[in-house]
């Protein structure tokens, strides 16, 4: 059964009337039915392929958010030594990119150099996760003569990166799999130097009804994210997204001859744009420090070759102990001691912590002394986003555009976001994306029942035979 969801308070709304992605509307004027396609059927998908980073003990998330109340410097708080002795790195201590591939490995690297300013040559260091940041710090370390052991509670390496090798030449990317602004991204060159492949996606977008028909979604969404944002700047403390929405937007929810009204324009938006790419929905997210949603795309690249190998790569030589979840971590003068959920204990000089902030706010994790006020109400503050990812692979193609971004205009659709990398990679996969509240509801579901909401969701895609005869 489809649930509505997302629900956020417009003021611009008669009184206080409730903004869902299915507004309720005042029956004029009545919109002329859009013409259903007979029974559109999207063929059952050769193979799929679906994260779970919602549910995943050692993420309890996809990446970290401005929280409203929350601000970057406690990003920069939580990045703060104790004692010389334990050091912390991760996407969520990056104060510039933040929720990044590119923020994890900076972080790597910031924790790396504080430890060799102050480590005697040839120390134990150990390093507690094997993503993209612990990789980065412990091969830092490595090369500069320290021991490095590195402790991974998974059975593999690369953390929030996953790659599953399809066959020799393809690859699906369950977790980061997008370059941003290549052209003046690092990351860029070193992917290419370390023989991981991208390739240039175009964003197209492309809007439909439930119905198959093409919306045109014009500059509403946007416009009224920047009003929105620009509001809350002049307000005296932090409010929400949809609080600063509410404050800000003069939206009509009569629908069109579509059935659309703008506040089902603003919605759409608001999923795709904002609670998707945070993972966040709009009640939690800062808007004192919202992501710019109107950036260009332009630049970005789509990771082909196997992000996974980067990691391994960067791990390439050094002790790594998988499946060994650390319970525990205390700490004096005289060094670290790391007692592991089965039981066993090490022991270290120092050690780098770059488990995701998720698993830092579930406490799994006991710290002894007990992290600072600092600390912990950096942790407590910031917020956890929740995003998950559906691969789809068909024999053919079926569906009636060459865009390669979808959205589905309607509060029923259940995953509302697509992106069609055949003209990227010439295979007929599908992704979808799903955030916020849609990632927690979707996590629940099994394997069928998840292919089967998204075949659903894919229906007003469908080439009908209108379509096939224009050579669309």
């Amino acid at each position: 059964m489809t649930v509505k969801r997302r629900t956020f308070v417009l003021g611009a709304l008669s009184g206080a009337s409730l903004l869902a992605l299915t507004a309720c509307t005042n029956g004029e004027p009545e919109p002329t039915p859009s013409p259903t396609r007979q029974n559109p059927t999207v063929p059952q998908p050769s193979a799929f392929w679906r994260s779970e980073w919602t549910s995943d003990p050692f993420s309890r998330g996809a990446f970290s958010y401005q929280r409203v109340g929350s601000t970057p410097e406690q990003r920069t708080a939580l990045r703060q030594p104790l004692g010389d002795r334990v050091f912390f790195a991760g996407e969520h201590t990056s104060e510039t990119f933040p929720g990044t591939v590119n923020g994890a490995r900076a972080s790597g690297h910031r924790a790396a150099t504080e430890v060799i300013d102050i480590a005697e040559p040839g120390e134990r260091i150990a390093v507690i996760g094997a993503g993209m940041a612990g990789a980065t710090a412990a091969r830092r370390l490595a090369d500069a003569g320290f021991n490095v052991v590195v402790i991974e509670g998974r059975e593999r390496s690369g953390g929030r990166i996953h790659t599953l090798e399809v066959d020799d030449e393809s690859h699906v990317e369950l977790g980061a799999a997008w370059v941003r602004s290549s052209s003046t991204n690092p990351l860029e060159n070193e992917l290419d130097d370390a023989g991981v492949t991208t390739r240039r996606f175009n964003y197209e977008w492309e809007h439909r009804t439930p119905d198959g028909a093409v919306v045109d979604t014009g500059t509403i969404g946007p416009d009224t994210i920047v009003t929105a944002i620009d509001w809350a700047s002049e307000q005296p403390a932090d409010v929400s997204m949809a609080a600063a929405i509410e404050g800000s937007a003069d939206l009509d929810d009569r629908p069109n001859e579509q059935g659309i009204s703008e506040v089902d324009l603003v919605a759409d938006y608001v999923t795709t744009n904002l609670v998707v790419p945070t993972g966040a929905e709009p009640d939690d997210l800062s808007a004192w420090y919202a992501p710019d949603a109107t950036l260009s795309h332009e630049d970005d690249r789509l990771v082909t070759g196997g992000l996974s190998g980067f990691v391994d790569g960067l791990l390439d030589g050094i002790d790594v102990l998988p499946s060994s979840a650390v319970a525990s971590v205390s700490h004096d003068d005289d060094g670290v001691t790391m007692r592991l959920a089965r039981g066993e204990s090490l022991s270290a000089a120092r050690v780098v912590v770059t488990v995701p902030l998720g698993v830092l706010q579930s406490g799994s994790i006991e710290f002894d002394p007990p992290l600072p006020f600092s600390h912990r109400g950096a942790i407590s503050a910031l917020g956890m986003g929740l995003q998950d990812k559906l691969v789809l692979q068909f024999e053919e193609r079926f569906w009636a555009t060459d865009a390669t971004v979808w959205s589905v205009v309607d509060a029923e659709t259940e995953l509302p976001l697509w992106f069609n990398v055949e003209p990227s990679t010439g295979d007929n996969v599908l992704v979808a994306l799903f955030g916020g509240e849609d990632a927690e509801r979707l996590a629940e579901l099994s394997d069928n029942d998840l292919v089967a909401a998204a075949l659903r969701s894919l229906e007003p895609f469908v080439a009908d035979e209108t379509e096939e005869d224009d050579g669309s």
